[in-house]
């Protein structure tokens, strides 16, 4: 069952690099195109930083950080003790996402962004961004909600 986890991670890293390649292919660095009028434009830019560019330029704490969190997730992916769906479907999310924009950091020295939200004054994101945030949900969903059903019933 593992492996149907790990292909999520797969879908989303191959679906974010992907996306990146397309974007530093085609696109200069701040240049913004309308996808969806009034709801989102691809904005191409190099964020060598944290989420809302913060830590700017300190890469190899990112390494640190990617690295720790990428073996957190496959612990508990692999850890038989800890076997729910939900939560392993938030933790693959997650893995994919931090994979994503460490292939970025290791390769490129900063992470590629292009999602802007036109509808909101909100930062400039990617695809790994957004697995990360929604796995992280999902995992918050089932600790609030779901685990203390799950210890009981072990």
């Amino acid at each position: 069952m593992q492996f149907l986890y790990l292909f999520i991670s797969l879908f989303v890293v191959l679906a974010d690099q992907g996306l990146k390649s397309c974007i530093v292919s085609h696109y200069s660095v701040g240049e913004v195109h309308q996808i969806i009028p009034g709801i989102l434009s691809f904005n191409y830019l190099q964020n060598d930083g944290a989420a809302w560019n913060i830590l700017t330029g300190q890469m190899w704490l990112f390494y640190g950080i990617s690295v720790i969190a990428i073996g957190v997730c496959l612990y508990f992916l692999f850890n038989k003790k800890y076997k729910n769906a939900l939560f392993d479907v938030g933790l693959a999310l997650v893995l994919g996402g931090i994979i994503g924009n460490f292939i970025d950091r290791l390769h490129l020295k900063y992470v590629v962004d292009m999602l802007q939200l036109d509808f909101i004054n909100f930062n400039i994101f990617n695809i790994a961004d957004t697995a990360i945030t929604i796995g992280v949900l999902i995992i918050f969903i089932y600790l609030i909600f779901f685990a203390d059903k799950d210890d009981q019933n072990a």
